[in-house]
């Protein structure tokens, strides 16, 4: 499988009562697919994730599947810090018809070596027939996967992507630098997909397309076709959300700014909390430049 282009690394809306909001989940997805995103990806770490359960996360990648009707690809999230656990995981979602791919973290607080890494990855790859995109997010794992690391795992058939937001842009260069040419080097960053695409990366998994898909898009395949000039322009003008995005810890300016757009209602699971007022400001005040909010007219 060919991954080009935006994917989304999808929020999971909830509840008042802390259930899934299946409805909104819908409607997300559909969303996404008519702004023209190239592939999802449900159950990341901006799905919040960690606080599923084995059947709420099955069901949230179940409702994408069939919401998205085999129009893009789905990126099924599958990590674990335990790599029994982490291997059942990938063979229980790769089995489930409509996901075309995993994408797994490295192993968090373990802090495990280059090797450790290596062998974890291994595993779940040896273990499933679906292809594998590994996720460098040393911020959240306190794991870096070296470049090293990911030539040596880009040797194993069915790894073929890594999503790389290790925050080194040297990093990310050295990785482009040594992995295979049919190897996929997705930015983990919506800031620095540009830069990653000009050295020879294929796209993002995005949290800014939860929020502005079309326009997050087009500036990715605006990229891939060599149009600089309109890529630019896009990034120029989205830059100040992409960033303030991460004020606080995604999902939740992210699911702030949804909610202002009324996509979703703002619930969260702890430990994700509401973003604080001064954050909540700025991210009003840049969605309302940028026309976002005159959406919730629209959508409603």
């Amino acid at each position: 499988m060919k991954l080009r282009g935006c994917g989304t690394a999808l929020v999971t809306p909830f509840r008042s009562d802390g259930s899934i909001d299946e409805p909104a989940l819908s409607s997300l997805v559909e969303w996404q697919i008519r702004s023209g995103v190239h592939f999802l990806v449900p159950c990341g770490t901006t799905g919040e994730t960690p606080t599923l359960s084995q059947n709420e996360w099955l069901r949230v990648i179940d409702i994408t599947i069939e919401v998205a009707s085999g129009r893009v690809p789905i990126v099924a999230g599958a990590t674990s810090n335990s790599t029994q656990e982490a291997v059942q995981k990938a063979k229980t979602v790769a089995a489930r018809p409509g996901v075309d791919a995993i994408l797994t973290a490295s192993p968090y607080y373990n802090k495990p070596t280059q090797e450790g890494q290596y062998q974890h990855f291994r595993a779940i790859a040896e273990a499933i027939d679906k292809p594998v995109v590994l996720y460098n997010v040393p911020g959240r794992t306190a794991a870096n996967i070296e470049p090293a690391t990911v030539a040596r795992l880009a040797q194993i058939r069915n790894i073929i992507a890594v999503k790389e937001a290790s925050a080194s842009m040297t990093q990310i260069a050295e990785v482009l630098n040594i992995v295979p040419e049919n190897f996929i080097v997705l930015s983990g960053d919506d800031a620095v997909t540009l830069p990653v695409i000009s050295l020879g990366g294929q796209g993002i998994i995005s949290v800014a397309s939860n929020v502005i898909p079309e326009e997050i898009s087009r500036m990715t395949q605006a990229a891939l076709d060599g149009d600089w000039t309109a890529a630019r322009n896009f990034h120029r003008k989205h830059l100040p959300l992409m960033q303030a995005l991460f004020l606080e810890s995604n999902p939740m300016p992210a699911k702030c700014v949804l909610s202002m757009m009324g996509r979703l209602d703002e619930n969260y699971r702890l430990p994700m909390v509401r973003v604080k007022p001064e954050t909540r400001s700025k991210l009003e005040r840049i969605a309302s430049d940028l026309g976002l909010l005159a959406e919730r007219v629209a959508a409603g």
